[in-house]
């Protein structure tokens, strides 16, 4: 699962994954080990069953949490590696880190689609304790992805 979410691998093998499977290199036996830890983590943030990923990251606005607004680039804004999403003329969802705003998944960025999906919704306290989870699994994989392409 780790070799997988390598950044290198998915560039050495980018056009192979857009059409079929490509090879899967088995990692060193010095390295196994170390990538085996690492993708145990993303098996738990992914599934969002890692712990850590209670930790408040977002912040909401005091307000109606209706999503109005399409969502659309106009309303959000990006100010020191962090995004201000106005969901409403009322109510911004704020802090939300860059790298996970922008992050993908095939072909979907998570972030933006979760909200997208909800347009004309209300959004519970419920609805935003999972966002905040998302965001967090989502940072921390790119943390994670990182450390295995240094391994």
């Amino acid at each position: 699962y780790a070799v997988l979410h390598s950044p290198t691998y998915r560039e050495t093998y980018k056009e192979f994954l857009k059409i079929d499977f490509p090879r899967v290199p088995f990692p060193h036996v010095e390295t196994f080990w170390q990538l085996v830890a690492c993708g145990s983590k993303l098996r738990a943030l992914h599934l969002l069953e890692d712990e850590s990923l209670n930790e408040r990251i977002i912040e909401i606005d005091d307000g109606h949490p209706l999503i109005t607004n399409k969502l659309n680039q106009k309303d959000f804004i990006v100010a020191d590696e962090k995004v201000t999403l106005h969901i409403n003329p009322e109510v911004a969802i704020s802090n939300i880190p860059l790298i996970a705003w922008e992050f993908y998944i095939g072909g979907y960025q998570p972030a933006q689609k979760w909200l997208k999906d909800r347009v004309g919704a209300e959004l519970s306290r419920s609805d935003l304790k999972h966002y905040n989870r998302i965001i967090n699994a989502l940072t921390k994989t790119d943390a994670i992805m990182k450390e295995i392409d240094k391994i």
